[in-house]
């Protein structure tokens, strides 16, 4: 007979009463800290969104315009790339080598095809028009058009831009935008950089431009753009040149604007029937583009006196400087450069008109002074009745008040400055991390037709099996220098902080990466453009989860958002359990899964003695992928009881995962001796190998971990019937479930679902809460420090291998070597691991102490042990009681000049030991968590206060 299984009716634990005095001395060592807490008897509410002022703002307004495409606010955007060179979109050569098949020399000379780049630049949503400033400091063998940096194969850590330049500020729709680079007034030490770095090795650091002298003395110049809109495509641009050096300074200035160069392709996307043309009429530009329409372009100096010398050229390659060919016409790309720097007046076109102009301003600017060129950008048809540069003060004051008061209304008001400015600097970096994205992998396989014809080798080799993919649009980038591309689990991790500033946004990326023109015919979602098949952790679900609970409020959130994603998201799901279960045995691998070198061995390719594996983080995300969409389809079931049959197939199948994760062969993954979850590999089918490196690897598996309320099982009489029974018929998992009642009336049942059982955790934990091994002053490593002195080491086959606790930079050449996940703090990891620790407090309460650090003697409950790692997290960009940022490393230019305080870099990732960031220095994408942190970190705060009500009874 059919057993009915009952959660309330298992074994429960009973909750303990919190402890209050515990939680009241946090509050209160909190308040030293200098945290405002809300009062209990605040009326600031302490909800998903709480804490902010959620009055309509301009900018709100402007958001819902554009939403109900009133007016078309985000046409218009920061999302040019800061880096095209080097891509694999440019690569034309059979080797596939990008960076050297189109370097940074090459680009001022040879046209682009899939985009454009510049210096913190503007362009429309296509990427057909685009304007960005060019400087000259009259010692420069160039024109600075474009960031440099070192290619992955010439740095000593990968590639690595070489500048100095600051997103400090933008609001969703783009009516505001400021960004800020420092331009050295010496000769740019291009060769120097390269050749300095590869002497210092892998062991060395990276040498910067800073390292190199190149703003001793205050002897640059602060170059600040800002870009108002007055409409949507109306656009007032500001550039400020400040000279800090102790005496005056030349340098030219040139508003550069130009169009992509879609006529020499031969491309039918693309190509208009009428060469796009930019022509000189009385003091502005007319621009003329058969897509776009007619513009206007001004620019003048508030110097007055200083009228601009206009310039014109075709944006077309050069193909003689490169050596390739003739010249179908004299004005070619690098025009402006040899007029400017080698004075070659023919180099320009006579004739007032081309594709590319600039307006030429020539400075001295005096010690400590400033000079400004004032732009506008307008379509005709939107001149807002003012003529030329008019009221262009008072429009770009006014959006910098708007910006002001969207940003009030969003960030916590009761949080200290500093980390006010995190939020807000944060919030920029996503904002102009967004990058116009152009690949279309059928063209780029086949070449150019005008070109010559692409090589059997380029046809069936990278991406040859992707010919589907369709890209022409924004994406959100995880670095627009070092990685102007997407990356499947970047953007799932960006959008968790963006959907607060523009969740209509944030629901179209998650949506885009599933659609048929990017998602494989066979379920894959593209990874990256190195390797579209490579494979990135399965986050994409639990991002769509996350973003519909934080996008809008409770009672009023996108169910057909979150439909339209589950029902895609169901075939990637197949795609995975097909692809990546080599076994069947709900055991997953994957390859390196986003972790670049962190295993002894290069996940991707082939292993040793032909061996598989079987790893605890593919499992893992595989069970987090499981529960995610588990939490979807009980949401959706509440809306359509359809939904409910699939919620116990994902139910169904966590449980499997938990089960083979564990005991597999015995116990599965996990080493009872070290007390901890390893990747096995197995060669021959013979006994498996436990790979004893304690990383993430083996943190993830906590991750894995969910909460369902009683309330939730009772309200869905299908779902609720087969969960009765597959438990009835599986008694063998029940020790998987753990149930309890907690105290109080507000969702008393509740049902745990985590890999670990109780036990395991509680092992795993005080591994990770060890100072010795995982955990940091600045959160959770990537690996424990115990393989400092104690490094893994495998050999197979007469070859050995070896992984030691690195902390800082990689010193091997896996994936690049410009990632490591051998020691340092990376956020998305973090953040994942201290969500998790929340639910294990929702589930088992104050009850579960747990000693942190281990070896201190003091007890804390796991949302105590949270908040603390946010505090560590955050504090890498808060100034320390020496005035220093630990995420500046020695770099004491930032606490001690003026010009260079408060300004924030959110880097890829940072030391383990000293907090310094390293890899990618403008990876505002996932380290932009730092500002969810922020938020949650209050909310957090605010609910123990508000726990604390007078009436209540104290221990």
């Amino acid at each position: 007979m059919e057993q009915e299984f009952v959660i309330p009716a298992l074994s429960l634990e009973h909750g303990h009463s919190p402890n209050k005095l515990h939680r009241k001395n946090n509050i209160l060592l909190q308040k030293q800290k200098g945290l405002q807490i809300p009062s209990p008897d605040s009326s600031t509410s302490v909800h998903e969104n709480c804490l902010i002022d959620l009055r309509m703002t301009a900018e709100h307004q402007r958001l819902i315009e554009d939403r109900e495409r009133k007016a078309n606010w985000k046409r218009w955007g920061s999302y040019l790339s800061e880096r095209q060179w080097g891509t694999v979109r440019e690569d034309d050569s059979d080797h596939g080598h990008s960076w050297s098949a189109f370097t940074h020399d090459q680009a001022r000379f040879r046209a682009y095809r899939w985009g454009e780049d510049g210096l913190q630049g503007w362009c429309n949503r296509k990427g057909q028009l685009n304007f960005s400033p060019a400087l000259w400091n009259g010692r420069d063998a160039i024109l600075k058009e474009r960031l440099f940096g070192l290619g992955g194969h010439e740095g000593n850590h990968g590639e690595d831009v070489k500048e100095c330049y600051y997103y400090l500020d933008a609001t969703p729709t783009h009516s505001y935008t400021k960004a800020l680079y420092k331009y050295p007034q010496q000769r740019y030490p291009y060769a120097e950089l390269i050749t300095e770095n590869q002497k210092l090795g892998r062991e060395g650091p990276e040498l910067e431009i800073a390292d190199m002298g190149a703003f001793d003395q205050g002897r640059y110049f602060d170059v600040l753009q800002e870009v108002a809109k007055r409409s949507p495509e109306d656009m007032l641009w500001k550039l400020t040149i400040t000279n800090h050096g102790p005496e005056a300074a030349p340098v030219d200035l040139l508003p550069t604007l130009w169009f992509r160069n879609t006529w020499a392709w031969g491309n039918e996307r693309e190509a208009t029937i009428k060469k796009p043309t930019i022509r000189l009429e009385n003091n502005y530009l007319r621009v003329e583009h058969e897509n776009l329409g007619s513009y206007r372009f001004y620019a003048e100096s508030s110097q007055g006196a200083c009228a601009p010398e206009w310039l014109f050229t075709e944006n077309d390659t050069n193909r003689e400087a490169l050596g390739v060919g003739t010249n179908a016409e004299p004005y070619v790309k690098d025009a402006f450069h040899r007029y400017v720097i080698d004075g070659k007046k023919d180099a320009v076109n006579p004739s007032p008109c081309g594709t590319k102009s600039a307006a030429l301003f020539r400075f001295v600017v005096p010690a400590g002074g400033s000079v400004t060129v004032c732009c506008r950008l307008h379509a005709e048809k939107e001149d807002n009745g003012v003529h030329g540069l008019e009221r262009f003060e008072e429009t770009l004051s006014q959006r910098i008040a708007e910006a002001d008061e969207f940003y009030a209304a969003v960030i916590p008001s009761n949080i200290p400055e500093a980390e006010q400015m995190i939020c807000r600097q944060g919030y920029a970096g996503l904002l102009w991390t967004k990058q116009f994205y152009h690949y279309v992998v059928d063209d780029w396989l086949h070449g150019d037709p005008n070109g010559k014809p692409a090589a059997q080798s380029r046809l069936n080799g990278r991406n040859s099996d992707w010919k589907h993919f369709f890209a022409r649009d924004i994406l959100s980038m995880p670095d627009k220098w070092e990685y102007p591309w997407f990356a499947a689990w970047d953007t799932a991790f960006h959008m968790i902080p963006f959907a607060t500033i523009d969740p209509d946004f944030t629901k179209d990326q998650l949506l885009l990466l599933l659609r048929e023109w990017y998602m494989h015919p066979n379920g894959q979602l593209p990874a990256y453009e190195w390797n579209f098949s490579d494979v990135n952790p399965p986050v994409h679900a639990g991002a769509v989860w996350r973003v519909y609970k934080i996008a809008d409020a409770k009672g009023q959130r996108d169910v057909t958002f979150l439909e339209r994603a589950f029902q895609k998201l169901l075939i990637n799901f197949t795609w995975w359990v097909n692809r990546k279960d080599t076994e069947g045995r709900h055991v997953f691998g994957g390859g390196f899964l986003g972790l670049d070198n962190i295993g002894v061995f290069d996940r991707s390719h082939a292993l040793p003695g032909g061996g598989h594996l079987h790893q605890a983080d593919g499992t893992a995300w595989m069970a987090y992928y499981c529960l995610s969409m588990l939490s979807m389809a009980l949401e959706l079931a509440t809306h359509n009881p359809a939904y409910e049959d699939i919620a116990s197939k994902f139910f169904e199948h966590y449980v499997n995962i938990t089960d083979a994760i564990n005991s597999l062969g015995g116990t599965g993954l996990w080493d009872e001796t070290d007390g901890f979850y390893y990747d096995q590999l197995i060669i021959n089918h013979e006994q498996p190998i436990p790979l004893r490196i304690r990383s993430l690897v083996g943190l993830l598996p906590l991750c894995a971990v969910t909460v369902l309320k009683q309330k939730t099982i009772d309200a869905l009489p299908g779902f609720r019937k087969r969960l009765d029974w597959f438990l009835s018929n599986r008694p063998d998992l029940l020790k998987y479930i753990r149930v309890r009642r907690a105290k109080g009336a507000k969702n008393p049942g509740r049902c745990l679902l985590a890999l670990p059982t109780e036990e395991r955790l509680r092992k795993t934990l005080e591994r990770m809460f060890s100072e010795d091994e995982f955990l940091s002053p600045f959160g959770i490593r990537s690996m424990s420090k115990i393989h400092e002195t104690q490094p893994f080491v495998f050999e197979h086959g007469g070859n050995r291998n070896e992984v030691r606790y690195t902390p800082g930079e990689s010193n091997t050449d896996m994936f690049g070597g410009n990632s490591n996940w051998r020691g340092p703090i990376w956020f998305p990891t973090n953040f994942l691991i201290i969500e998790a620790l929340e639910r294990y407090h929702y589930f088992y309460g104050d009850s579960f102490l747990v000693e942190y650090p281990t070896g201190s003697g003091q007890q804390k409950t796991l949302i105590e042990v949270a908040m603390d790692l946010c505090d560590r997290l955050i504090s890498l960009f808060v100034p320390n009681e020496k005035g220093y940022r630990p995420c500046f490393g020695e770099a004491p230019r930032y606490s001690d000049v003026p010009h260079w305080q408060n300004l924030l870099l959110f880097h890829e990732y940072f030391h383990g030991e000293t907090g310094e960031g390293l890899g990618a220095s403008h990876q505002t994408g996932w380290t932009a968590l730092v500002v969810r942190l922020v938020r949650e970190r209050r909310e957090k705060l605010a609910m123990l206060c508000a726990e604390m009500q007078p009436n209540d009874q104290t221990i």
